[in-house]
């Protein structure tokens, strides 16, 4: 299966996997196994991974899954400042909360398209972790919404 048309030397690679690793937070553990990474670590080694072919659109299925709140809003700063360099994200989530955090959201049930609106209120990811606040999981902080 090829993955990208393009043709880059090793040197080339190394270089444009060092830059997407420093983008997603992991300068540093380019030599660590999965086992030796949290679980927030190897997330953003899967948004990585995503990453290397430089994509127009980014597909996250419940990409917080099983993180805890802290770790899920670092994920949804990720998501954010992709999505300001122009990389369209489309995110799966059953969390309410963690929808808070796109610029629209669209509800689906059995495959229906129920509600599609643009979130009016936005969460900052990076505000709020500047602020060293992240809200309770299913509680939005009125704060650190952007204007």
């Amino acid at each position: 299966m090829v993955y990208s048309a393009q043709r880059l030397t090793n040197a080339e690679l190394r270089e444009r996997a060092g830059r997407v690793l420093v983008s997603v937070g992991l300068a540093g553990r380019e030599d660590h196994h999965p086992s030796q990474l949290s679980g927030g670590q190897q997330q953003r080694v899967a948004i990585a991974r995503a990453l290397i072919n430089e994509p127009e659109v980014l597909l996250a299925d419940e990409p917080t899954g099983n993180l805890d709140s802290r770790t899920s809003v670092e994920i949804m700063a990720i998501f954010q400042q992709l999505n300001e360099r122009g990389i369209t994200v489309i995110m799966v989530t059953h969390e309410p909360d963690i929808a808070a955090y796109a610029k629209r959201n669209v509800m689906m049930r059995d495959g229906v398209i129920l509600d599609d609106h643009v979130v009016s209120r936005r969460l900052d990811a990076t505000a709020q972790l500047q602020n060293g606040r992240t809200p309770p999981q299913g509680a939005p902080d009125e704060e650190s919404r952007s204007q």
